[in-house]
């Protein structure tokens, strides 16, 4: 077996393990709610970090001002509460218009 499908397995066990976890504990362990706040706040913090390194990155370097503005569109249609096909449609949208406009 090589070393890459003993990672996958590893991987994969590892996983299946988290998500029995769940399900098992539930109930048994009361986790304090400073400990609750901490945890939602590293979510969104981990999913903002994913967000910008998304949109403002490319082959290791700046994106270009067009993908950042569309993210931007899209995340304002959505906080106002915007149907979720014009959230995409408006993000490609700006996006597009300011890579044919040669903003990049």
């Amino acid at each position: 077996m090589s070393a890459t499908v003993a990672m996958i397995l590893a991987l994969a066990v590892g996983t299946y393990a988290f998500r029995l976890v769940g399900p098992a504990l539930h109930g048994r362990v009361e986790l304090p709610s400073r400990v609750r706040e901490l945890l939602s706040a590293g979510a969104v913090v981990l999913l903002v970090a994913l967000l910008a390194t998304g949109a403002l990155t490319e082959d290791g370097g700046f994106a270009g001002w067009a993908r950042p503005a569309g993210v931007l569109t899209g995340g304002v249609l959505a906080w106002r509460g915007a149907p979720f096909v014009v959230v995409v449609l408006g993000a490609a949208g700006v996006t597009a218009a300011l890579r044919l406009a040669g903003v990049g």
